[in-house]
């Protein structure tokens, strides 16, 4: 398969398999972060919250079970190889959070709303692209690596909870992880409002089948290729700046895990919308409106650079391998999207 099909185009067509999965998900289950997080402060629901915290506990079993069969090296993995930067998850999740407030949707969201044909989304994938990679590979690149040197780890326990845990127990790392990621989705399941949804239960599913197959199939290319393409799974930052720079020079750069991934989503997305009807062209009439999101956008590239990953990079890729940089990320974002959530519906005007 490896030598008809090529390594670059078969671990595309996996995240492009995972991304048609998210992107159903986002469309047909309203799996949103900004929507579970605006439900939470304001519309008095947990229920998508609870969507985003099981799929999170079922990603952590389905990772830690590829680990415990041989399947998965995570320490193969980004989250899991560079040295962990307690100030960068949470400068970059503080960020993020604040940037998703402004722009009304995080990068993953805003691919989902343009495969339903929203324009304001498209102005926010391209901004948040572009942000992102000027951060990441551009002119603010020497800046970011100054002060936030990415180093790889040196010591022999990668920087997650379960594999530090194991050292302190003198245990394996599976059984924690396993131990963790159910005690997430018991939690998460602990609400009879979710378990009078069972759709939102399946699509939570579907969202964490989606990061355990990224997982396995970028693992499965790099074990029986020649190329040693990085085992990876989905985000939505970085790789939506990757996926501009191929739209531009893909005539001399192979596909990608992460131009795939992307393509997916809004392919996803948009048969979501069709199957829903909800498919319509949407633009933005108000100017500041338009304004807010591309300053939303820029700090939510840069932010997400910061972190090493997004709602989706961290929030769920990152957590499934249990990295120390996934929950603080995560509780950044959350704050961060609290405060612009604030400033939006509230402003910062003391009570009269």
């Amino acid at each position: 398969m490896l030598e008809f099909v090529g390594e670059s185009n078969l671990v595309a067509l996996f995240g492009a398999a995972g991304g048609l999965m998210l992107g159903l998900a986002a469309r047909l289950g309203r799996f949103c972060t900004m929507g579970a997080i605006e439900d939470m402060l304001y519309g008095g629901s947990s229920t998508r919250i609870r969507m985003w915290a099981l799929a999170i506990g079922a990603a952590v079993l389905g990772s830690f079970t590829l680990l415990g069969t041989g399947f998965l090296k995570p320490e193969l993995s980004y989250y899991l190889s560079i040295r962990w930067m307690p100030m960068a998850s949470i400068l970059g999740g503080l960020m993020f959070g604040y940037g998703m407030a402004l722009a009304g949707n995080c990068g993953y969201g805003s691919i989902a709303r343009l495969g339903g044909g929203d324009l304001r989304a498209f102005v926010i994938v391209l901004v948040m692209g572009v942000s992102a990679y000027a951060v990441l590979a551009g002119p603010l690149a020497p800046l970011r690596n100054w002060a936030f040197p990415q180093v790889d780890v040196t010591t022999h326990t990668p920087p997650g909870i379960a594999h530090i845990a194991g050292d302190w127990l003198n245990l394996s790392p599976v059984p924690i992880g396993l131990a963790i990621g159910a005690l997430i989705c018991i939690g998460a399941l602990a609400s009879r409002d979710l378990w009078a949804k069972p759709q939102s239960i399946f699509w939570s599913l579907v969202v964490a089948l989606a990061v355990i197959t990224g997982w396995a199939g970028s693992q499965w290319v790099f074990s029986n290729g020649f190329d040693a393409l990085p085992v990876v799974s989905h985000s939505f930052s970085a790789p939506v700046g990757e996926s501009i720079v191929y739209a531009m020079s893909g005539s001399v750069r192979p596909l990608s895990f992460a131009v795939g991934s992307v393509a997916g989503v809004w392919v996803g997305a948009f048969i979501g919308s069709l199957i829903k009807g909800h498919f319509r062209w949407e633009a933005c009439e108000d100017p500041r409106e338009l304004r807010r999101q591309i300053l939303g956008a820029v700090i939510m590239g840069a932010g997400a650079v910061l972190a090493l990953g997004c709602t989706v990079g961290q929030g769920i890729t990152a957590f499934s391998l249990l990295s120390l940089s996934a929950p603080v990320t995560v509780l950044s974002i959350l704050i961060g999207a609290a405060i612009g959530l604030r400033q939006l519906i509230e402003g910062f005007q003391p009570a009269e």
